[in-house]
């Protein structure tokens, strides 16, 4: 259920946009996964980070099963939501950790780590997301957790299950490394008002259903960006549907995403290539029988701007 990041997704943006509280909606672009096909929100050539939210794949929902053999990260936090069906992680910390709807997993990769993604039950449907770490924490160790509860609270016409951060007075337990904040929305039929912080950018991912967000209609997949200065936004749907709110402060660089690499150079880029082909023991061994998954050779990067 991670990446790769393609060279499209990479390409410089034509001109950063303002900001300021305006609604852009970003459409999503169709990605391929092992044998799934998903919808990439994130990241975008218009749109690189939202906060440090920085990957974003809705997956689904469909009647195949997702099997990821083992590959590396560097330098992110993958965060694992489902919707239906059910996934097994491993890891090379050891970790053998079952998935279901409305429970989170978050792994933080620092400066390496391995991990496989063996899907159990379908249907399947759920997003997977990645976090940039700051600097302060992408050259430390690895780390994984799993959160079978995370609080809930209504929300008008919502019901809000916080996954990172704080929301509504509603605050996780999973670990962030910046100011973020991660929920997921089950809008009933009607109008909601969501409080935001303004120091934070936000967006929002339809995953199931149509919503209209602050006036804009949203169809799922798509990103709609909210800008910063932000503290409040409208919400409305004329039938059920589930919707991802993600925010931070702006991110403190634009990071270099390269397969399932985020890192600050293209140096830095190739040496994880390098260490994942030659087998290092940098990022240990992924107890599964699913085949490893070769790493894409970094060609014609550049260090981003910013």
């Amino acid at each position: 259920m991670s990446g790769p990041v393609r060279s499209e997704d990479l390409s410089p943006d034509p001109e950063a946009p303002p900001d300021e509280p305006e609604v852009e909606v970003t459409p999503s672009r169709e990605a391929t996964i092992g044998e799934l096909t998903v919808r990439r929100a994130l990241p975008h050539r218009a749109r690189r980070t939202v906060g440090a939210w920085c990957f974003v794949d809705h997956m689904g929902p469909t009647e195949g099963g997702l099997d990821i053999g083992p590959h590396p990260h560097i330098g992110l936090q993958t965060v694992t939501w489902l919707l239906s069906g059910e996934v097994l992680h491993t890891d090379s910390l050891g970790t053998e950790q079952p998935i279901r709807p409305g429970q989170l997993n978050l792994m933080t990769a620092g400066h390496g780590i391995a991990h496989a993604e063996d899907g159990r039950h379908g249907p399947y449907h759920g997003a997977q997301l990645w976090v940039a770490q700051p600097e302060a924490t992408r050259h430390g160790p690895p780390a994984f957790a799993h959160h079978a509860e995370l609080p809930r609270v209504d929300v008008g016409a919502a019901v809000a299950t916080v996954l990172v951060g704080t929301l509504a007075g509603a605050t996780s337990p999973a670990r962030t490394d910046t100011p973020l904040v991660g929920a997921e929305l089950a809008l009933r039929p009607g109008t909601t008002e969501v409080g935001l912080d303004p120091s934070f950018e936000h967006a929002v991912v339809v995953l199931e259903g149509r919503a209209t967000v602050a006036g804009v209609e949203v169809t799922p997949g798509h990103l709609a960006h909210l800008g910063l200065g932000r503290d409040e936004v409208a919400l409305h749907a004329d039938d059920d549907a589930r919707l991802l709110l993600l925010g931070g402060e702006p991110f403190e660089a634009t990071p270099l995403m390269w397969w399932n690499y985020v890192a600050r150079t293209p140096d830095e880029v190739q040496q994880a290539h390098d260490d994942w082909e030659a087998g290092s023991d940098r990022f240990g061994t992924v107890p599964t029988p699913l085949p490893r998954v070769p790493s894409q050779p970094p060609i014609g990067l550049r260090r981003p701007p910013g």
